[in-house]
């Protein structure tokens, strides 16, 4: 028997570091619908954590995004259990992958299966619950064990029975969950998107986040306006006398259920790679979004026989479309001016359809990265979307680089407003430090109402530049001022729809601490440190008069986060910003500071727990009054450690911190008046 190498301190603290990374972008897209990274980035990661699990299996924990799906639930909707685990699928990324994935499972059956091939939905899971026929429970898919009850949404969805009928209904399992993605067709999302434009409100980025965002509203009839669809592929237990997945399908449709008609019976590896070409080059004619296809077992006894893991069923794989590239020509480069005075460069482009959509421009992040991929006038240059979303510009096409072409240069004064642009030592980024530039004006104008601050509903990019433009508002404390008369003086906004922006207005003249904080746009400060400000001192006059050693000493904020939160409190602009708010009568609201035996201390994990998620051990801690911290510092109280922990124990131990196993995190929890144990 082959020992298993030794695990080397760098590998354990770098799986660490991608579980924690997985986790938070997990949460950011099945949670809150709103991810920062590309498909393509979050693959990556994943990726990366197998490979290094799969060299060091002992690496692998129980809790490990590898084994298992999406993230734990905390919403407003009311958690439920699925009947049997939603599980994800493993990914293929070329044809070669797919081959293995084909040639393993011939190896497991001793012979040649007949694959099922189906679209790749890009939407939402979702599992309907029916007993006797009758639906009883709509729930999104969660972490695959936990979901989120939307039963009544589910039902405004077009085409999904709420009643299967009768002389149907005797074919399905008593109790059975009807398993499938809910999506929204491109045609409805440019409608969704111009409303929204016309009404100043955030567009959705893709069809997905539109689906999700309006699968979870709390109120079903902006559900139903939404004109959601659904396509249907599984139920679970499988249904008695139906013997493959093709079979399935068929006998889904004849209950009443929507199911994708693009789907064929494949055998052999010929036809699996003609169906992945065909669908690769004719996704964009279909009326909604796809991004891959799947590929099942047909046979449902070998499913049965081939099983799963933890994570994903052995008997299916997504093949994912690699993104799709496109050449253009850069036309200009400018720059853009952005709310902390950030300069962007940006390549505007002949339009050039990528993915089916048109891109025009697309952002070169910053100086230096123009001049590490030497982007020029004139260029040709190879475009792509990440994760079919978001422009990236993947490289120059120098052969045909045209003569005379000169290096791009960052001006020396802002467009907007000619202020000179200064690039500090050892920053990436240049920036117009003139705090009256228009261009930063408008962009800290949407800062302000946008979500995690004042969260002013209907006022958008469009309704803020007209307000501006107008001379009705120059600065945050302006908008409480507005009357409907004045903003229904604004193209295209009648009469209800100003007085409805006017009392979204009013309502937010008394926001929480945090969320103020957050929409002054201090530097460096975002929603998580200003809610650690918040709950440390709890009202702003406290933290006004508090100095930059006590501000940071408040835990995770440290002294360069301390000095940008003095500079912009007492700084003529920050100061002038606060009278003005005052003056508007806009009172944020105290703070509620931690209670309980363990006010003051910070409690910082690292490492997976085996009887905790990592939001239930972050809640008990402060449902005792602590801090759940993500850094070591000195100021920390103890560090808790699980299984493969990464640098923090290093760090811990190097400050002599106080270091504590599960189990005696679990007494202590149990016993919060007492001592920290071994301490």
């Amino acid at each position: 028997m082959v020992a298993e190498p030794k695990i080397p301190p760098q590998a354990r603290a770098q799986a660490a570091e991608l579980r924690e990374r997985i986790a938070h972008h997990n949460y950011l897209y099945y949670a809150l619908d709103a991810p920062e990274v590309s498909d393509a980035d979050y693959d990556r990661l994943f990726r990366e954590l197998q490979e290094l699990e799969s060299q060091y299996p002992r690496l692998r924990t129980r809790d490990s995004p590898t084994v298992r799906v999406g993230t734990s639930v905390s919403t407003p909707f009311r958690k439920v259990r699925h009947l049997v685990p939603m599980r994800s699928l493993n990914d293929a990324f070329s044809g070669a992958e797919v081959e293995q994935f084909r040639a393993r499972v011939e190896r497991a059956l001793g012979l040649e299966p007949d694959l099922v091939g189906e679209l790749k939905m890009d939407g939402l899971a979702v599992s309907l619950t029916y007993r006797e026929g009758h639906l009883v429970q709509g729930a999104t898919r969660g972490d695959g064990e936990v979901g989120e009850e939307v039963t009544s949404n589910v039902l405004t969805v077009e085409g999904i029975p709420a009643t299967v009928q009768p002389e149907l209904a005797a074919a399905m399992p008593p109790v059975c969950e009807v398993r499938g993605e809910v999506y929204m067709a491109k045609a409805v999302l440019d409608e969704l998107n111009r409303t929204r434009s016309g009404q100043g409100l955030e567009l959705y980025a893709n069809c997905r986040n539109a689906a999700a965002g309006s699968l979870r509203q709390l109120d079903s009839e902006i559900t139903r306006s939404r004109h959601l669809r659904a396509f249907f592929y599984a139920c679970d237990p499988f249904p008695a006398g139906v013997d493959d997945q093709f079979e399935l399908l068929s006998w889904l449709e004849r209950l009443g259920f929507p199911v994708n008609p693009n789907r064929k019976l494949l055998q052999g590896p010929a036809e699996v790679e003609a169906w992945l070409t065909e669908w690769h080059e004719r996704r964009h004619l279909l009326p909604y979004e796809i991004d891959g296809v799947v590929l099942k077992i047909d046979r449902h006894s070998w499913q049965e026989e081939l099983g799963a893991d933890s994570r994903a069923p052995r008997w299916a794989v997504a093949y994912k479309f690699p993104p799709e590239e496109r050449e253009t020509r850069v036309v200009e480069i400018s720059v853009s001016i952005g709310r902390t005075g950030a300069v962007t460069p940006v390549a505007e482009l002949e339009p050039v359809l990528v993915a089916g959509s048109v891109v025009s421009h697309v952002t070169l992040h910053n100086e230096d990265q123009v001049r590490l991929k030497d982007v020029r006038v004139g260029d040709r240059v190879v475009i792509r979307k990440a994760g079919d979303v978001i422009p990236e510009l993947v490289r120059v096409v120098t052969s045909q680089r045209p003569a005379g072409s000169v290096p791009f240069e960052m001006p020396k004064a802002c467009p907007s407003c000619g202020a000179e642009l200064t690039r500090e030592p050892g920053e990436s980024v240049t920036r117009c430090l003139n705090p009256l530039c228009p261009a930063q004006r408008q962009r800290r104008l949407l800062h302000f109402v946008s979500r995690g601050a004042f969260d002013i509903d209907r006022c958008g990019p469009v309704v803020l530049a007209e307000l501006v433009d107008r001379g009705l508002v120059s600065g945050p404390a302006d908008l409480f001022s507005l009357t409907p008369e004045q903003i229904e003086q604004l193209p295209g906004m009648a009469r209800r729809s100003a007085q409805q922006l006017a009392a979204a207005i009013r309502a937010r003249r008394q926001p929480e601490l945090a969320n103020f904080l957050y929409a002054l746009g201090i530097r460096h400060i975002g929603e998580r440190t200003a809610q650690l400000l918040a709950a440390h001192f709890g009202t702003l006059e406290r933290m006004l008069g508090a100095g930059q050693a006590e501000i940071g000493d408040v835990n995770g904020i440290g002294p360069v986060l301390a000095e940008s939160v003095v500079h912009f409190l007492h700084s003529p602009g920050g100061e002038s910003l606060l009278e003005q708010l005052a003056q508007a009568g806009i009172t944020p609201r105290e703070a509620a500071q931690h209670q309980g035996p363990w006010r003051g201390r910070t409690v910082v994990l690292t490492g997976s727990l085996t009887g905790f998620t990592r939001a239930e051990a972050e809640a008990a801690i402060q449902a005792l009054g602590g801090v759940a911290a993500s850094s070591v510092s000195r100021k920390t109280a103890v560090v808790v450690v699980g299984e493969a922990p990464g640098s923090k124990l290093e760090v811990a131990r190097r400050l002599g911190i106080p270091i504590l196993d599960e189990g005696q995190f679990r007494w202590w929890l149990a016993h919060p008046d007492a001592e920290v144990p071994g301490g």
